[in-house]
């Protein structure tokens, strides 16, 4: 199945913090994805539970997604994804992997390169609300990425737990 997403994210200030609303259609599946900031987390009009655990094989998340996957930058942050991955996927879209994570499909993502505000800012709410951990790892504050929509401006990891981000923001992010 293809995963070809609409992404759309409100916010109240300029930074992926002050994202208040997120909202992802992934057409392949015809899955809604929604959270409102401090209201939780929905798929298909279901609540997502935050409680969800991240699945774990040798101490390593069990699947996580893997995205701006060029195959040198892959190459270059292979052995440190070995670390902390057991499986990789490859979806094809940010906000799809990010939502994957919400729901707790996938137990970790991480982008190999700067990802673009409009790619992410709904999904990283959607993730957060549906007690999941982001963090922007080119940026000082986990969540100081700006909402710009015109200039790639950090990589992106997201996991169901702060450990998980920890981990994954360890891996070495391609070329800026």
């Amino acid at each position: 199945m293809s995963h070809y997403a609409l992404s759309v994210a409100v916010a109240d200030g300029p930074t992926m913090a002050d994202v208040v609303f997120g909202f992802v259609y992934d057409f392949g599946p015809g899955e809604e994805w929604v959270a409102r900031r401090g209201a939780g987390a929905w798929l298909d009009g279901e609540p997502l539970d935050p409680e969800l655990p991240e699945r774990r094989v040798r101490d390593r998340l069990e699947l996580v997604g893997l995205e701006s996957a060029d195959p040198r930058w892959l190459a270059e942050s292979a052995a440190a994804l070995a670390q902390v991955a057991h499986r990789l996927r490859g979806v094809g879209a940010v906000a799809v992997s990010l939502c994957q994570v919400a729901g707790a499909r996938l137990d970790g993502m991480v982008t190999l390169r700067r990802a673009r505000a409009v790619d992410v800012a709904a999904g990283q709410l959607i993730v957060r609300e549906a007690g999941g951990a982001v963090a922007f790892t080119g940026c000082a504050d986990p969540l100081g990425a700006p909402v710009d929509v015109m200039e790639p401006v950090s990589p992106v990891v997201a996991a169901r737990s702060a450990a998980g981000v920890a981990a994954l923001a360890a891996v070495p992010a391609g070329p800026r």
